[in-house]
């Protein structure tokens, strides 16, 4: 954290002139400079899904893991949604104890994954003068399902609000929310499957690090009693975060062995990448991709970490590196896994993760990112992913997807 700050309250007083009817108002006195220093960030709940409960066990961890943080010039704001009373909060540290204060409530049924909704709520925490820092950090927590959009068959969408319908944000309009936005020190998502390849370099631009796990999370999420003072400590944000979020579950991981949201013993995995070398891994992807690929042999061969079946909403994510293995010659793949180490700040899984489709798996062997590999050269999919930028900058047209 950058150092202290003092801060001036200027007192400003109201003089009663002649011309002035005792009636007039007293004008209110002008804000101050913003605050400067410290870190500002928001965890955005999209929970107005099954999630809900879940929801507001963690904002109780948040209140806990606040209570510890001992650094000036910080902020953490909570916007909430579990289908009941919207609300923007504030989690402050007053002498050990953390005070929820509200900043704002939104209309009831709101679409909390809606673009306009969520840039309102970005630009009631981001525009506001009291929450200016020097640095920001974003997390985002719901439902996901990586990178294909919605209403396909399979989804690329993260965040789900079932007000009024179901709705649903996918990663375009997550690309358009956060152009109004700072520029982030690190983005967390706490949802499923969103460390793929595809939507880390769609968000490239607004963000240091992306931080995420390419399959399933617990379905606690992340341990915010922990995670909260990472959040704010001296250091590395992004390696505080990956390390909160991983150590409470590598701590009580036991094979899955009496599993519950309560004792979740069936580990975790999350994966750091940094973002200034997400376009020279794109360049090299494309220089070491050669044009004769069998896509049987990828899909039989790779290792996939969506164990969900095609009558459960399979869409396939794949391990990268594995994936470039067997499409690049040895020397190819060696120069190609140059420039990932470069980009992979940090990958920890314990040995195996759990599915709520397929119970427990191992992760023997992979590498904390996924790729989309197609089934179909001709589904809707397929058309999709040929418009993110990924499949353009990383050159996959040469594989002849």
């Amino acid at each position: 954290m950058k150092s202290k700050y003092l801060f001036f309250l200027w007192i400003c007083c109201s003089v009663m002139l002649t011309a002035c009817g005792k009636d007039d108002p007293v004008p209110e006195p002008k804000p101050g400079p913003p605050v400067e220093g410290g870190r500002t960030v928001l965890i955005y709940l999209a929970a107005d899904n099954s999630l809900a409960s879940f929801a507001l066990a963690d904002l109780e961890e948040m209140k806990t893991g606040m209570a510890k943080v001992k650094n000036s010039g910080v902020h953490l704001l909570v916007y909430i949604d579990t289908g009941s009373e919207p609300r923007l909060i504030e989690l402050e540290n007053k002498n050990g104890v953390t005070v929820e204060k509200t900043i704002k409530t939104y209309e009831r049924n709101r679409n909390s994954v809606g673009e306009a909704e969520t840039v309102e709520v970005f630009k009631d925490v981001f525009s506001n003068n009291t929450y200016k820092a020097e640095s920001y950090g974003l997390i985002y927590w719901s439902h996901g399902d990586g990178w294909i959009p919605n209403p396909l068959p399979s989804t690329r969408w993260i965040g789900q609000d079932t007000s009024n319908g179901t709705h649903y944000m996918n990663i375009a309009e997550l690309v358009s929310i956060l152009s109004t936005a700072p520029h982030f020190d690190f983005v967390l998502f706490d949802a499923c499957f969103m460390q793929s390849i595809e939507v880390a370099y769609a968000l490239r631009k607004f963000t240091d690090y992306y931080i995420g796990s390419p399959t399933e999370i617990p379905g606690p999420g992340a341990r915010y009693d922990v995670l909260v003072p990472a959040l704010f400590a001296n250091g590395e944000v992004a390696s505080n975060v990956a390390v909160a979020y991983f150590t409470p579950y590598q701590e009580i991981y036991n094979d899955g062995k009496g599993i519950s949201n309560t004792n979740w013993t069936g580990g975790v995995s999350v994966c750091v990448l940094k973002s200034s070398e997400l376009e020279s891994l794109a360049d090299i992807t494309q220089q070491v991709l050669s044009e004769n690929t069998n896509n049987e042999n990828l899909l039989s061969g790779v290792f996939d970490y969506d164990q969900r079946s095609k009558i459960k909403g399979h869409v396939g994510y794949y391990d990268f590196v594995q994936i470039m293995q067997n499409l690049a010659d040895n020397a190819a793949f060696t120069a190609w896994k140059g420039v990932y180490d470069k980009t992979l700040s940090s990958w920890r899984t314990t040995p195996q993760n759990y599915s709520a489709y397929g119970g427990m798996f191992s992760m023997e062997g992979t590498n904390g990112v996924s790729h989309y590999i197609p089934t179909s050269f001709q589904s809707a999919a397929m058309a999709a992913y040929r418009s993110t930028e990924w499949y353009q900058a990383a050159g996959l047209s040469k594989l002849g997807w």
